[in-house]
């Protein structure tokens, strides 16, 4: 048996950098010996929290999302802008700004690549037990600062999966892991990554290094 094709990337070119994403694109050597064109958006990666409470309800979060136009329930979740940090680090100070919340309990969940056609963005989510409330801090006057916090029971929670009122994907994702698992641990919290995002992160340190 002959090994199976590469597709090497003959050549790339930069459209787009922006603050949370970037645009390319690859020329791609396909099976056959032709190359094609794929629009590449690059992504920093992001985290989300399944915060699930002692009643067995899923902390949710309301909030306003501009590319589509409207408020969604999600988990509450960020994206790994701040170079070097552990996203475990990064999931914990989430939880704590939108939900205001600590957890004592903590394993990885589910990993999640939701546009893997054109865009390399991964969201690591983590289960999150024993909450402890900390309160929320000021967040001004931006979107997050129009965020509505709800503790809702699992088997809502499912319902509103399943009948389209929940369609942010790490959400709908998280909510179906947490009932997979029926009240157990997920894996470790530094269990291997293999999809997290590196390369804007990297495009970001060559910019400001120059």
């Amino acid at each position: 048996m002959t090994d199976r094709h590469g597709f090497p990337v003959e050549s790339s070119a930069d459209i787009y950098t922006g603050h949370v994403m970037a645009l390319r694109t690859d020329r791609v050597v396909m099976p056959g010996g032709g190359v094609a064109t794929r629009e590449i958006m690059e992504h920093p990666g992001a985290v989300a929290i399944a915060a699930v409470d002692d009643e067995d309800r899923v902390v949710l979060i309301l909030q306003y999302r501009h590319a589509v136009g409207r408020r969604l329930w999600e988990l509450p979740a960020g994206l790994l802008d701040v170079a070097g940090e552990d996203p475990a680090v990064t999931a914990r100070r989430e939880l704590a700004e939108e939900a205001g919340l600590e957890a004592r309990g903590w394993s990885v969940l589910v990993d999640t690549t939701p546009s893997p056609g054109f865009s390399d963005e991964s969201v690591r989510v983590y289960l999150a037990r024993g909450l402890v409330e900390v309160g929320r801090p000021d967040m001004g006057d931006d979107e997050e600062s129009d965020i509505q916090v709800r503790r809702v029971p699992l088997a809502e929670a499912l319902t509103m999966v399943l009948d389209g009122t929940i369609v942010n994907a790490a959400t709908v994702a998280g909510v179906l892991a947490v009932h997979a698992l029926g009240g157990k641990a997920g894996r470790p919290v530094d269990a291997p990554w293999q999809d997290r995002p590196t390369r804007f992160a990297a495009r970001l340190a060559d910019r400001a290094g120059n």
